[in-house]
This record gives structure tokens, C-alpha cells and sequence, in this order.
């Protein structure tokens, strides 16, 4: 889908002859946000018999090289489930892969962290591999955790009737 948001990222990259994807997430490039996706989607969910269950959908990144396959397809880098945690992630896919991102937010949970430490620990363990992005999890107690190291994340959950969203740092209800 052409964006008008996406093809200012495309001129950019190739503008600078940049490497692939290093517009994806360059928040000069942002033309708007009145609706307009960012790229990847991310579902996770509990039912009312406590199955988890995630999902991931990408736009893929810019100049991408014929042939890259991101963290999206890959299970446990940027998707995962079990009966203990579901989570989704976004971000520079290389850096989820080479990390199984996803998995290791599961492995923490399993460990005995809560899902805030673990999602935020997988976050810090990606950064240095120029991994900067976000993930959406839930635990099998329903406890969710969003947190993202982009300048924007678009979100949001609904719980007990009550639904949130956000985009910057902040959620608000609805």
C-alpha cells in the first residue's frame, strides 16, 4: 500500500542511499497521525478459558534487500504463545531474530519475572543490536504490559469493558 507517510520514507532512504530500514522509524519522516499505520500489527489475546494466543502482521522495511525475511514470520522472534504469556513485537527485525525476542519474554515469565520486567528486559537486550522498538504482551493472569522505545507506538488494549489506546507515551480511556 502506498502511503503518503511510506513514500516520504522511501525518498529519504534513497535520497541519503541509506542502509534498509533506516527511515522506517525516523520520526522526522512522520507526516501525520490521524489515522494513518505505522507498519506492523500486533494482537495478543486470553479468552475466558485463559488460552493465550498472538498474532503479527509488518509493512516490512524500506530498500529492503530481495529475499530478507523480517522477525514477523519467524515464531519466538517476533511472535509467540504458550500457556503462560502471548506477545507480539515491532521493531527492527534482525535484532528480534538474532535475540528470539518474543521467546524470551516467555522464558523470563517462566523464570518468575513479571511481564513488565521481562518485556522491558527483552527491550534493553535488543537495544544495543540497534533493535529499538516495542511489544504488546498479556500473561495467563490477564496482566498486560506495552512498552516501546520508538517515539510513538500506536495502541491499545480492552479489559473488564474498559478500553484503552495511546500512540505516545500515554494511555487514555475511553
Amino acid at each position: 500500500m502506498i502511503t503518503d507517510l511510506r513514500q516520504a520514507q522511501w525518498k529519504k532512504w534513497k535520497d541519503a542511499k541509506s542502509r534498509p530500514g533506516s527511515t522506517d522509524e525516523d520520526d522526522e519522516a512522520i507526516l501525520d497521525h490521524d489515522g494513518e499505520g505505522m507498519g506492523t500489527v500486533g494482537a495478543v489475546a486470553i479468552d475466558s478459558k485463559g488460552v493465550l494466543a498472538a498474532a503479527t502482521s509488518t509493512g516490512g522495511m524500506t530498500g529492503k534487500p530481495d529475499g530478507r525475511i523480517g522477525d514477523t514470520p519467524i515464531i519466538g522472534a517476533g511472535t509467540w504463545a504458550d500457556n503462560r504469556v502471548a506477545v507480539s513485537c515491532t521493531g527492527v527485525g534482525e535484532a528480534f531474530i538474532r535475540t528470539c525476542a518474543a521467546h524470551e519474554v516467555a522464558t523470563r515469565v517462566k523464570a518468575g519475572d513479571s511481564l513488565a520486567d521481562a518485556c522491558g528486559n527483552m527491550l534493553d537486550m535488543v537495544a544495543p543490536l540497534g533493535g529499538r522498538g516495542g511489544v504488546i504482551a498479556i500473561d495467563s493472569k490477564g496482566n498486560i504490559a506495552i512498552p516501546f522505545q520508538t517515539m510513538l507506538m500506536y495502541r491499545g488494549y480492552w479489559k473488564n469493558g474498559e478500553v484503552m489506546t495511546g500512540i505516545g507515551p500515554d494511555l487514555s480511556s475511553h
